[in-house]
Formats: structure tokens, C-alpha cells, sequence
């Protein structure tokens, strides 16, 4: 039933627009919005799924990865978002370093949250 549909993924956050200055400005994905549809975000990342990000009143963040960027470099990745402003988790009993990646452990990443607090990460292909 499901195996020819073009299936998305989606996710909240309390802002809006602070949400679209991070995506796009930050993250320099292309975003767009409909405001139609109460400001619909829609992050559009390569391999054409379009990723939903809606307004909720009541959100609560995710606890856990809401969205993976797997990267060629995840050093490079960290030092750049870093330059942007973003700031890495640390999560107490992973084995992170000073920048925040876990390598050595399943794939070499690093996480950090969008201006709601949901739970992204940089992850080596």
C-alpha cells in the first residue's frame, strides 16, 4: 500500500520564524513557507523529501534526533556550525570529546538543538 507514496517526515517548534532564520540562515538549507497553513515551514534537502516544520503552541521538544545531516567530514562540519553560533551537545556518559563528537562508538557525530530544542546531529557517511 505505502511502497509508492513519496512519504515526509515533519516535526514542531514554539517560533516560527526563529525556526526559519535557523534553518535557512544558519543551516543554509532552502526554506520555504506557507503561511496559508499558519506558517508552515518546509526544509527542502537534497534527494527531493521535503521535511515539515509546524507551529505548535504546547510544543515540547523532541528527546530525541528528530534530523540527521550526514556529512563527508564531521570535524569540518562542527567547526563551521560552531562559527555560525550553533553549540554542541554533551550528553553525560557518552564518550565525547572537546568539541562535542563521539567517534568510535557506531558512526563518528555530533548533536545539537534548533532554537526549540529539538535534537539534530552531523553524522560521518
Amino acid at each position: 500500500m505505502f511502497t509508492d507514496t513519496r512519504a515526509f517526515s515533519g516535526f514542531s517548534v514554539d517560533d516560527v520564524d526563529e525556526a526559519q532564520r535557523f534553518y535557512g540562515d544558519t543551516l543554509g538549507l532552502r526554506v520555504t513557507r506557507d503561511d496559508a497553513m499558519g506558517g508552515l515551514l518546509t526544509l527542502h534537502i537534497a534527494g527531493d523529501r521535503p521535511i515539515l516544520v509546524y507551529p505548535k503552541r504546547d510544543h515540547t521538544p523532541a528527546t530525541y534526533t528528530v534530523l540527521n545531516f550526514p556529512v563527508d567530514d564531521v570535524d569540518r562540519a562542527v567547526d563551521e556550525l560552531t562559527a555560525r553560533g550553533v553549540r554542541f551537545a554533551r550528553y553525560d556518559g557518552m564518550p565525547q570529546d572537546e568539541k562535542g563528537i563521539m567517534r568510535g562508538h557506531g558512526p563518528t557525530i555530533a548533536w545539537f538543538t534548533d532554537p526549540a530544542g529539538n535534537v539534530l546531529s552531523v553524522l560521518e557517511q
